[in-house]
């Protein structure tokens, strides 16, 4: 295993565990303990992890594992999910997307649609995210407008005043979510408050919103809301989600495709 697999792999662990030992680290993916140590304290050095006496725990309280390291964990029921949100879009709408690895699967779904690949504008896709803008600015049917504002190193996101103000003066046919939690009481979430507030802009621009989540995403809370459940018309998870959460969902008039 490479060093960079190993440090994705433990990052991934610590998250969701909340701390790690070195022995069962080492045990876990099959390397030495001397391995681990050496890993735990390069990662200490760029503030990803606290090290521990015999261990490591995770950075921070509300921890977010920033987006260059995490891996294509639930790859495929993100693709699932990105195809089936593609599909809700007709071309020649305007289209909020933000930052996130779901998001990012529906800007890719986006660009090899068939009844996209021409068109003046196909569609115009507004983000916030750097990382879809890069993806899609190569793709000249596509209009893309990237919001002002500074950079987080965690998601390739802009937030700030910068990207208000790009933000009011534009409206949305759709706004695509991204995030880390939904829950039908305390509604959509992300880990980071001026991230959040971005987001929640883009779903005030827009005529309807939807969420794109994994199911593993559903039920939880995050440190910052996005917006309240009612105010999202449609979520796109994968079939794993129970039928008990579906149900929630679709009494606060949220409606719930599974992929």
């Amino acid at each position: 295993m490479s060093r960079d697999a190993r440090w994705k792999t433990l990052l991934e662990l610590l998250v969701e565990r909340g701390r790690l030992d070195v022995e069962e680290a080492a045990a876990e993916l099959e390397v030495s303990a001397a391995t681990i140590r050496r890993d735990f304290d390069q990662l200490a050095e760029q503030q990803m992890l606290v090290r521990t006496r015999g261990g490591a725990v995770v950075h921070g309280v509300s921890y977010e594992l920033p987006l260059r390291y995490k891996t294509a964990r639930r790859a495929s029921e993100k693709q699932r999910i990105a195809r089936a949100v593609a599909d809700l879009i007709a071309p020649g709408e305007a289209v909020g997307l933000t930052g996130g690895t779901t998001t990012t699967e529906v800007a890719r779904a986006l660009a090899v649609r068939a009844d996209l690949a021409s068109g003046s504008p196909a569609l115009t896709v507004v983000t916030n995210a750097l990382n879809i803008a890069n993806e899609l600015a190569v793709r000249p049917q596509f209009k893309i407008v990237v919001t002002g504002g500074v950079a987080r190193a965690q998601s390739y996101e802009l937030t700030g005043p910068l990207a208000d103000g790009v933000l009011g003066q534009i409206t949305l046919d759709v706004a695509v979510l991204g995030v880390v939690a939904f829950d039908v009481t305390h509604g959509a979430a992300a880990h980071d408050e001026a991230e959040a507030a971005i987001n929640r802009l883009l779903c005030e621009r827009a005529a309807r919103v939807v969420v794109a989540a994994d199911s593993s995403k559903l039920g939880r809370r995050a440190f910052a809301r996005i917006c309240a459940a009612e105010a999202v018309g449609t979520l796109v998870t994968d079939s794993a989600v129970d039928a008990e959460t579906v149900h929630r969902f679709e009494e606060a008039g949220v409606a719930v495709r599974a992929v």
